[in-house]
């Protein structure tokens, strides 16, 4: 039962952060009304801020708000936005996540703020 309810919950979050991929791309798709690409960029930019309406250091109401507020954004957004248009989207986001992530690049951006991080402490002290 508990290795169902992690492997539906770990789910339910690959399909999430797919959608809010999808809803992004929708935002900037010209045949997505305008209603729904504002309402997509909200929900989009809501989604990957560090800034939440209730901040997540709260003790279990810190998550509540995303656990809410993105997917019922995501829904409202899938309603408002052509189904053809959401299909096509959601197959890009599928692609896009399915692409290997690059740890060298990872790794030169890390040296760099590291860099940085160095000469900034160097030069207050």
């Amino acid at each position: 039962m508990t290795t169902e309810l992690i492997s539906n919950a770990k789910q339910w979050a690959r399909t999430i952060k797919r959608d809010v991929h999808a809803v992004w791309l929708a935002a900037r798709d010209p045949r997505t009304p305008w209603f729904a690409e504002v309402l997509a960029m909200i929900v989009a930019a809501y989604a990957v801020s560090p800034i939440d309406l209730i901040p997540d250091f709260i003790p279990v109401l810190g998550y509540v708000d995303d656990i809410i507020i993105v997917p019922l954004g995501i829904l409202l957004v899938v309603k408002l936005t052509p189904p053809e248009v959401m299909n096509e989207h959601r197959a890009t986001a599928d692609a896009a996540s399915e692409r290997p992530v690059s740890r060298i690049a990872a790794g030169v951006f890390i040296a760099i703020w590291f860099f940085f991080a160095t000469f900034l402490a160097r030069m207050l002290l």
